[in-house]
């Protein structure tokens, strides 16, 4: 049975998808009559052919589109918003004998708009070709039929747009919950394929069979790590023979339900019996420990600099780093072993809007210690955020400390013998509320629905 139809027979599903509709609408009103325009046009995207090749990546609807029509993989749509007015969808359903024409919007969420079906964007071209005091959201070579009466993806309306996103509606929270049962499900096999000693493209085929999605459908391109690969952050290949020795496994792989993300990180030690098995377990303790500071009001800058302080307590802990923890933070000596931010917001895009300006849109720039951080901002309700801590070895960023004025306090000899493990990330999906926070991947991970 698919999804669409799960959602037609549960009254209870509709009733959210309705009240998401309801709430995204009275939002937009107030900012468009802020704003003084009679209409925001957004079009979902149109795939865009490989430079010097007749083919195109898999299509994605562009995130204002996709926050509205959980119809992510439909091209050439247009979303019409205008204030007082029931939503307009120009649902394109082209007859072509090249692809597969897009199934027919689903009752439960189609009755939220006023649908038009069309065979070819020339419709909504021709339509809205006069169209004055509006504005238009996508890319200005898919839209140059609508004449100049529209303002091209204006920086104020996209601020208040991307501010209204923050806040996820209890429909968007359930896709994302949905998401993370998925992945979960999917981690599982992927783990016992690794014990099973699978190369990483094997381990990348049962998380996919698990999680009945294909490539495209994922909600990003899953990192499968072994060995010393972990340590390569965005490390995006897959071997197809297993490595000699097994070491270690990193696998950060998440899902889309209805263009919902989840964004979700592991890492497993072979053998449960080593020194890197052991810092697995006490950055698992670390990264709850900060799940559980994710409070209305909390500075996620300070919560990523409490990471850093949690980083250097088990770096002199373990042996590995001498030097005090006030003294490795004043040094900047964590840097090297955890040099990305400690997460940022999800929704229908896996790194989701906002993250670095406040909620007038003025810029909340990272420190420039950490100038990967992606989310600057202080935490608020309904918000959902990924709480990411890792600990690597690095050669690279490593290299500098072993020349530096702290070599001597650093024990090389235990590195060295880590090294060939790559690295440690742990990666949740929580959801700030106004008490305890939410951990949508743990509870999946339990089996909690």
């Amino acid at each position: 049975m698919s999804v669409v139809s799960l959602f037609d027979r549960d009254p209870a599903s509709q009733r959210l998808f309705a009240d998401h509709i309801r709430q995204r609408r009275e939002d937009c009103d107030r900012v468009l009559n802020a704003l003084g325009l009679d209409a925001v046009l957004i079009h979902s995207g149109r795939p865009t052919l490989r430079a010097f090749d007749d083919t195109a990546p898999p299509f994605r609807a562009h995130g204002h589109f996709a926050a509205w029509v959980p119809s992510p993989f439909t091209p050439d749509c247009l979303l019409v918003l205008r204030p007082g007015r029931t939503p307009q969808l120009w649902f394109c359903q082209p007859s072509d004998f090249w692809h597969q024409a897009p199934e027919p919007p689903a009752a439960w969420w189609a009755d939220s708009f006023d649908l038009q079906v069309i065979d070819s964007p020339q419709a909504w071209e021709d339509c809205f070709s006069v169209q004055r005091a509006g504005a238009v959201i996508g890319e200005a070579g898919h839209l140059a039929h609508l004449g100049s009466g529209l303002d091209l993806n204006p920086p104020a309306l996209l601020q208040q747009l991307d501010q209204m996103r923050t806040a996820k509606t209890p429909w968007e929270q359930a896709c994302l919950a949905a998401a993370n049962r998925t992945a979960a499900t999917a981690h599982q096999a992927a783990a016992q394929a690794f014990f099973a000693g699978s190369s990483e493209l094997d381990i990348h085929l049962a998380y996919l069979g698990a999680a009945r999605l294909a490539d495209e459908e994922l909600a990003y391109h899953s990192i499968v790590a072994l060995n010393e690969h972990a340590a390569v952050l965005h490390y995006q290949y897959r071997d197809q023979r297993p490595p000699q020795a097994l070491r270690s496994f990193l696998l950060d792989a998440g899902a889309s339900h209805f263009g919902y993300a989840s964004d979700i990180t592991r890492t497993w030690a072979y053998s449960d019996q080593t020194e890197f098995a052991a810092l697995i377990e006490a950055m698992d303790r670390l990264q709850q420990e900060l799940c559980s500071a994710v409070r209305v009001g909390a500075s996620f800058v300070d919560l990523h600099l409490q990471t850093h302080r949690g980083v250097a307590a088990i770096l002199h802990q373990a042996g590995l780093v001498k030097v005090a923890v006030d003294e490795q933070l004043d040094a900047g000596l964590t840097r090297a072993f955890f040099p990305h931010g400690l997460g940022h917001y999800l929704g229908v895009q896996v790194h989701d809007v906002a993250g670095q300006v406040a909620a007038d849109g003025s810029a909340l720039p990272p420190p420039p210690e950490h100038p990967f951080l992606r989310l600057t901002r202080r935490l608020a309700e309904h918000e959902v955020v990924t709480i990411e801590p890792g600990l690597y070895f690095i050669p690279m960023l490593l290299e500098p400390l072993r020349h530096g004025p702290y070599s001597d306090q650093i024990n090389w000899t235990a590195i060295d013998h880590l090294m060939p493990c790559g690295g440690i990330r742990i990666e949740d999906n929580v959801v700030v509320t106004a008490g305890e926070p939410v951990n949508l991947t743990r509870r999946a991970f339990a089996g909690v629905a």
